[in-house]
Order: C-alpha cells, then sequence, then structure tokens
C-alpha cells in the first residue's frame, strides 16, 4: 500500500528523503512479484482454485462448499440450509465486498497499480519496448535517438516475451479449473487430450493480442474491476489522488514531462481528478518527480525541493477536480 499522503499544504509540502522515489519502486516491485507468485502457484498449493471435476471450490487445501451434501440425504430442514448458506458464502462474500468497497472507495485503483497480475506484466512490456524501440507503446512516437533500437532481434525479443507471458498466463487460467499436476504432467509429456488442448492456443493468442496491441486499453476500458474501482474512486472527492502545485509549476518547464512518460496508463498526471479515471496509485509519476527535483538539485548544488506532484487527499484532493484559473498553466 502506498505511503500516507502528507498533510503539509501545497504551499509548505515537506522535504522528502533523497531516495523515497527507490523505496517506493522496491516496495511495489515486491508486492508486484510476490502476488504474481501467488497468482501462478496457488492452484498448485491448493491455495485457491475451483476443481470442476469435484465440483466445488478448493480453499487452503480444504474443500470449499456450501455444506449442503448432508441436507441433501435428508439429514436436515430447510432452516439448515438457509444457515449452512449465509455461514459458507453469504457472510464471507460480504466480507470481502465491504472490505473492498472501503478500499477502492478511499484508494482507487490500489489493486491495480500494487497487486494485479495483469498490470505487472504492462509495465514489464512496457519497460521492454522502452528498451528495444524507444518508446512503451507502439503507437507512440521514438523519442530515441539511439540507432541501436527498433532492431529485429528487438522485436523479437518483445514477441517473445509477450508470447512467454500469454501461454503463462493461459496455463495458470486452466489450472485454476482442472486439477493442477496432472494438468502439468499430460503438457510436459505432450499427452494432453480433450478441451485443454483447444483452451491453450486459443487462450495463449487472446493473451498475446492483448499483451501487444491493447494491454492499456484493456485495464483503461476492459477490465470490469479495474473500472468499478475508478467509479468508487470518482464518487469520493476526499479520495487518495495524485496532486500537483500549480504554484511550482514552473519548475516543470524543463523536465520533458518525465511524469508523463513514466505513467504506465499513459495519463497525464498534472491534470484533473477526471482527466485520471484509470489512475492505478502506482506512483510511478511521483517518484519520475522526485528523481527529477533530484537531478536538478545534484546538478545546481542547490538544497533539494519537494516534488511538484504528490498523493493527497482530503481538502486537498477536492481541489485536483478543479479546472485550473485561466492564466495559469499546467506544465
Amino acid at each position: 500500500m502506498p505511503p500516507n499522503p502528507s498533510s503539509h499544504s501545497p504551499s509548505n509540502p515537506p522535504p522528502y528523503s533523497a531516495q523515497s522515489w527507490l523505496t517506493k519502486t522496491r516496495a511495489r516491485t515486491i508486492t508486484q512479484s510476490s502476488f504474481f507468485l501467488l497468482f501462478l502457484l496457488a492452484p498448485a498449493l491448493d491455495l485457491f482454485r475451483l476443481d470442476l471435476t469435484q465440483g466445488h471450490f478448493i480453499f487452503l487445501g480444504y474443500p470449499l462448499t456450501l455444506g449442503l451434501s448432508d441436507i441433501q440425504q435428508g439429514n436436515g430442514s430447510a432452516w439448515d440450509a438457509a444457515q449452512s448458506i449465509l455461514i459458507n458464502a453469504f457472510l464471507p462474500g460480504l466480507f470481502l465486498v465491504i472490505a473492498g468497497l472501503l478500499v477502492f472507495w478511499r484508494y482507487g485503483r490500489l489493486y491495480c497499480g500494487w497487486l494485479c497480475p495483469h498490470f505487472s506484466i504492462v509495465e514489464t512490456i512496457n519497460r521492454s519496448m522502452e528498451k528495444n524501440l524507444g518508446k512503451p507503446t507502439l503507437w507512440e512516437k521514438s523519442h530515441s535517438n539511439n540507432p541501436l533500437k527498433s532492431t529485429l532481434i528487438g522485436k523479437l525479443g518483445i514477441f517473445l516475451l509477450a508470447t512467454s507471458f500469454a501461454f503463462l498466463w493461459s496455463l495458470a487460467l486452466l489450472s485454476y479449473l482442472i486439477t493442477p499436476f496432472p494438468l502439468y504432467h499430460d503438457l510436459i509429456t505432450g499427452s494432453l487430450s480433450g478441451w485443454p488442448v483447444i483452451f491453450l492456443p486459443v487462450a495463449t493468442l487472446a493473451f498475446l493480442t492483448d499483451f501487444i496491441l491493447a494491454r492499456h486499453l484493456f485495464c483503461r476500458f476492459g477490465c470490469a474491476v479495474g473500472f468499478f474501482q475508478s467509479l468508487l474512486w470518482m464518487a469520493n472527492p476526499n479520495a487518495m489522488v495524485v496532486g500537483f502545485d500549480k504554484n511550482r509549476a514552473a519548475l516543470c518547464q524543463n523536465c520533458n514531462s518525465k511524469c508523463d512518460a513514466q505513467c504506465p496508463m499513459r495519463l497525464p498526471p498534472r491534470t484533473i481528478k477526471r482527466m485520471k479515471l484509470s489512475c492505478t496509485q502506482c506512483g510511478q509519476c511521483i517518484s519520475a518527480c522526485e528523481q527529477q527535483m533530484l537531478d536538478v538539485a545534484n546538478d545546481a548544488n542547490q538544497p533539494l525541493q519537494p516534488s511538484v506532484i504528490k498523493w493527497v487527499q482530503g481538502d486537498e484532493a477536492k481541489k485536483v477536480d478543479r479546472p485550473p484559473s485561466r492564466g495559469t498553466s499546467s506544465k
């Protein structure tokens, strides 16, 4: 979870550690990597999966059922069945929904930016494209003068990386539906049969298309979970949001919009809240701004200045959704 935003006013922001940008980046890398491994290993470890062959969920190694087997055999009443459904399904589901609503209401798409295994792939492919093509997406113009960029080997590397992730995702999703170890054995020995033979290549092709062409579009417009988080976040004017200190906008003139370039969702961090509907609270824009302030201070041998953009909430967050006054630059 990102650190709590400062309670200081924008006109007198607190100093930050010279390494705070690195600390946030490392913390998010740890949470993303841990959750991605959990996503891949949960079925094999019987932490959570839906076993279609057994017809019920498995949670922490135990069958997760409605507890109706005895009642179906005539050993209970309708009231017993209602109690079993209430205890085994309704109350746990209600608890998870309420907890999620509270987090989304206050922090927005925190799950997307700090946990989501799809978003971690989005950022990984972004970095690969930036390294090999000089741009994070196919539809943007290259901002690199390096003649080694956009080589055939680089493009092939991006394709192989995306294909590997697509197959890994397809296999992981399939392992949530059928018993994992027989699936792995059949795949390794080449004895896979039945509908998994169709599911794996079709799903791999679908994910590959998403990862190469539409990964940002899916996150912004196609993911129902992400969109629902955004709607709750937008309904709360006090929710945590990336704020921009307009009084110090002049400091942005020479940074070449590094915060914009660092946003994995390709959003403008220095604009009003409703223009950042799909913000994942990843903090990459804030890290870029803090690093820019650090570089400027080192180059000019001057005291370190606080970043121009930072997380805010409460009354400061309400100001983020106000259009800039006439004559005020957002740059």
